[in-house]
């Protein structure tokens, strides 16, 4: 939990996608590596396993798969539960640059 905050902390867009492997769609692995490409150092964007860490997904009440959230200074800016393309995520990413 120390590190989520430290992770969400940042000046910069923080998108996190909670995931289930079991779940996971090949299609979403390529989204979020096209939306990191574009962003580059201008935002993090990180991957979280909710079966893996089920005291944060639960903390954070993460109950579908994938979940989006954009985080800026430690303050949740945006939240999403559904599947998303790239072009989507990357546009709501740079309104909080």
């Amino acid at each position: 939990m120390a590190k989520f905050g430290e992770l969400i902390s940042a000046e910069k867009p923080v998108l996190i996608d909670f995931y289930k492997d079991w779940n996971e769609v090949d299609n979403a692995v390529h989204t979020l590596r096209d939306v990191a490409a574009v962003l580059g150092d201008k935002a993090k964007v990180i991957k979280i396993d909710i079966a893996k860490n089920e005291a944060l997904a639960e903390a954070l009440r993460v109950n579908g798969n994938p979940t989006f959230m954009i985080y800026k200074n430690g303050e949740m800016k945006w939240r999403q539960t559904g599947l998303l393309d790239a072009n989507s995520l990357i546009a709501l990413v740079l309104k909080y640059l």
